[in-house]
């Protein structure tokens, strides 16, 4: 049988991701305050992932990263220039 990839999916939503989302947790809560992503801003790109046609288990097609990681950063980007 073959895995199921989970469109438009974010780690925290995915069973197998949860661990994992802890790690972005804590490594989001740990950039210093000029680096990180304020909150609200934070939720507005993972909304725009989550509508993207390149998201699949909470990982970003066009780039391969994990998306609320590159979310997080301030001065990072997607790579589809949706924010």
């Amino acid at each position: 049988m073959s895995e199921v990839k989970c469109r438009r999916c974010l780690l925290n939503e995915l069973a197998q991701g949860r661990e994992l989302y802890e790690s972005v947790r804590a490594y989001r809560a740990e950039l210093p305050p000029e680096e990180r992503t304020e909150d609200r801003e934070f939720e507005a790109r993972l909304r725009e992932c989550r509508e993207c046609g390149y998201l699949a288990n909470a990982t970003c097609m066009q780039c391969g990263c994990f998306v609320e990681i590159r979310a997080a950063k301030r001065d990072i980007h997607c790579p589809m220039l949706k924010w």
